[in-house]
């Protein structure tokens, strides 16, 4: 599934949910979060912690997968994530 907004993605989440026949409150149990940061993140909050996040994606059986967007088709190159937020000062 490609996101391109905030929106995009917490509809993704939300939809998965759905999906796995989960509330709100399951999710946030199986992902270490609370229910309202689950549901502020459903909702689109744009501020919301990658590491809770990338957590939460895992709870649902998803994983992130970030691309160049400008690369050829079929050319999957694997991007570190945590090496990233280290070259840009992010705490891990």
């Amino acid at each position: 599934m490609k996101a391109d907004s905030v929106h995009d993605f917490a509809s993704i989440i939300r939809g998965r949910r759905h999906e796995l026949g989960l509330t709100q409150a399951a999710l946030a149990d199986r992902a270490g979060v609370s229910r309202k940061w689950v549901h502020e993140l459903e909702g689109g909050k744009p501020t919301a912690e990658l590491g809770l996040v990338v957590r939460t994606l895992h709870a649902l059986g998803l994983e992130l997968d970030v691309r160049d967007p400008t690369s050829v088709p079929g050319d999957r190159q694997s991007v570190d994530l945590d090496e990233v937020l280290r070259r840009h000062g992010a705490d891990g």
